[in-house]
């Protein structure tokens, strides 16, 4: 069954006030005009707004409590959660080959493949990798048991295979020119060549005073 209170990140006794937020700043997050042709995003925007439509539905959500609590009863609470299995048919693979992993999980209510989300106690996902961080694509099966409050994890770490050397180098110049993500040591998202150029410059400067002063 469906945590629609886990899609939204948020507790069972959640006020209408505190749904409707959540979901106003997920839908932004995840809307598909944002991120277009990410299948990973269009996922978790029809999981958070099929959430949306039973929780904030007076009568559906009333009906969807009394479901979930009797599934949360039923369920076998008190054994901890396992992982039996999770594979990939290919650990090393060029960038846009396709993979095939399969898991599957026991004592679980709460399934969750990274980076692709929400996902059934077993199963399998077919998917291409675009992009590789540092010549690494890892993923990651969290098993959950709710009840408890116990986590399952194990990884999957998929490195990146180059046709040529030539190719290997040409990845990392264009990794080395990218634009990088705005951080607090780099708010302005300054690609990796400049600030080692900066960083050389400041050595030499340093190096050149030093010597001055002798």
């Amino acid at each position: 069954m469906k945590d629609y209170y886990y899609f939204l990140g948020i507790s069972q006794d959640a006020s209408e006030e505190d749904i409707k937020k959540v979901y106003r700043k997920l839908s932004l997050k995840y809307h598909p005009d944002k991120n277009e042709n990410d299948d990973f995003f269009a996922e978790r925007f029809r999981e958070i707004q099929e959430a949306y439509e039973i929780l904030s539905d007076k009568s559906k959500r009333r009906t969807y409590d009394q479901n979930l609590e009797s599934h949360q009863k039923s369920f076998r609470y008190n054994i901890p959660p396992s992982i039996k299995t999770f594979t990939a048919n290919k650990i090393h693979a060029k960038k846009g080959e396709e993979i095939i992993i399969n898991w599957q999980t026991q004592n679980a209510d709460v399934v969750k493949v990274l980076p692709f989300g929400l996902e059934k106690p077993y199963g399998e996902r077919i998917f291409k990798i675009t992009e590789f961080k540092d010549g690494k694509f890892q993923i990651l099966l969290h098993a959950t048991n709710s009840l408890l409050h116990k986590t399952a994890v194990q990884g999957i770490t998929i490195t990146e295979v180059f046709e040529s050397e030539g190719e290997k180098f040409r990845e990392k110049a264009e990794e080395m020119f990218k634009s990088q993500p705005r951080t607090a040591m780099n708010p302005h998202g300054q690609p990796k060549i400049f600030r080692i150029i900066m960083a050389v410059l400041l050595l030499i400067l340093a190096i050149y005073f030093l010597v001055k002063n002798l």
